[in-house]
């Protein structure tokens, strides 16, 4: 079905979506920050990623628009690019949530989230390489690898809600990180789309 010589432009553009993912997500979890200048730098940046992406996506679908034929179903094509934006999306309203609430505080379980995220994009870029060399089969394991992440977050978000509720006497504080800690649940559960996705492609081409 597929040439093993020749990398198909779309399985290009999908890689390079996950990497430009793969890039906001280190970004975020990689800056240090401790004040409110730092929060406003992250989301200015993480802006700029999800704006870049936007374009990226919108390039795709003007590609799957007019071109006559596609390596996969156009529909795997699109739901895997915008799953994987959903990502992005979702770590740019993180940002700008933080910058909102000026919480400079970063506690462990924000940072156990964003671990597990992280490592969710890599996993994708590893996917999407092996994608890109038509070596659909192989994806699987990154796809389970995906999904356990998604699991430990799910873990992570009922611990931290429940801490949260222990340890914290200021009501206000108790709804900004309880927001914070579910808006990246979500981002989790989009890197679970995305696996959930390769699964799809998996089984209708392998």
């Amino acid at each position: 079905m597929f040439s093993p010589r020749k990398t198909d432009p779309f399985f290009t553009a999908l890689l390079t979506i996950a990497e430009h993912v793969q890039s906001a997500v280190h970004y975020a979890d990689d800056y240090k920050v401790t004040s409110i200048a730092d929060l406003k730098e992250v989301s200015i940046r993480l802006k700029k990623y999800e704006t870049e992406g936007d374009t990226m996506i919108h390039e795709l679908i003007t590609k799957l628009n007019t071109s006559f034929m596609t390596p996969i179903e156009r529909e795997d094509i699109l739901q895997l690019a915008i799953k994987m934006d959903d990502i992005l999306d979702g770590i740019e309203h993180f940002a700008a949530n933080l910058e909102m609430f000026s919480l400079t505080d970063i506690d462990e379980y924000v940072q156990k989230f964003m671990e597990n995220i992280r490592k969710s994009t890599d996993e994708i870029v590893k996917a999407m390489q092996l994608l890109a060399k038509k070596k659909l089969v192989q994806m699987r394991d990154h796809a389970v690898l995906i999904k356990e992440y998604e699991r430990i977050c799910d873990e992570v978000l009922r611990t931290s809600i429940k801490q949260l509720f222990i340890r914290e006497k200021d009501p206000i504080r108790i709804i900004q990180f309880k927001d914070i800690y579910e808006l990246l649940e979500d981002v989790a559960d989009h890197c679970q789309d995305v696996a959930n996705t390769i699964e799809t492609i998996i089984m209708r081409n392998a």
